[in-house]
């Protein structure tokens, strides 16, 4: 299995492309700001063929290119129903401007073919498996991506800002939820098995084993305790 991520934009954002091997279809997931560059030269470097965008949430550092990137490849964008306004409304999104200056460089709103994902939803696209989990907390519509274990490689967890290597997504924007984040990672996270890679949506990538023993967050959902006071959160 070929997994190329690259950080892009203002945010540093994670956006992935995902395939079976090299030479073959792909998806790609959260193309973020100023992702369309890095995406086209891993498609040509890889020579792949993109079949759909995923997106794990609608903030717009995940999905501010998502417009070019499913018109330049003809593909559909998946997201779930409770972010889909956001690509239409950014600002909307966060609660406040996010600057006239960088608003100038995005292409806001739609693609021409968006699909809605749904909790528990299981989509087969370029070969490939993936599990959807509903996860809210950062935004009322996030999603997690679960690629099973095959062969010698081991499950994949494409958190989004869920989960980060330390840390979590923050709750204080507009859909943000701590209860619901803390009820996200017991149900999500927490039964993945230890040597699970997470993929997160910034950040360096880590494995449920590491975080179980040493993020806070998930080590006190894991304890029953639910109470993480002062400690860091990430994320837009």
């Amino acid at each position: 299995m070929l997994i190329a991520g690259f950080p892009a934009g203002a945010w540093g954002t994670n956006c992935y492309l995902v395939a079976p091997a090299a030479g073959e279809e792909c998806v790609i997931i959260d193309p973020g700001h100023q992702a369309a560059e890095g995406v086209g030269e891993t498609i040509r470097k890889h020579r792949l063929k993109p079949v759909a965008v995923v997106l794990t949430h609608g903030h717009i550092d995940h999905v501010a290119s998502v417009v070019p990137v499913c018109g330049a490849h003809d593909v559909p964008a998946w997201i779930h129903p409770e972010d889909r306004y956001m690509m239409s409304d950014p600002e909307k999104a966060l609660g406040r401007s996010i600057g006239m200056p960088l608003m100038g460089e995005l292409t806001v709103g739609e693609p021409d073919d968006v699909r809605e994902l749904a909790d528990g939803a299981r989509l087969s696209l370029a070969g490939l498996d993936f599990s959807v989990s509903h996860a809210p907390g950062h935004t009322k519509g996030s999603v997690a991506f679960r690629m099973p274990e095959a062969a010698d490689v081991p499950s994949v967890f494409f958190s989004g800002d869920l989960l980060f290597a330390g840390s979590i997504g923050r709750t204080d924007l507009p859909g943000g939820d701590m209860d619901d984040m803390l009820a996200s990672l017991a149900r999500v996270c927490l039964p993945l098995d230890d040597s699970t890679v997470v993929l997160s949506g910034h950040g360096p990538q880590t494995t449920i084993g590491r975080e179980r023993a040493t993020n806070p967050y998930l080590r006190e959902v894991a304890a029953g305790l639910g109470s993480t006071q002062g400690a860091p959160r990430r994320g837009m």
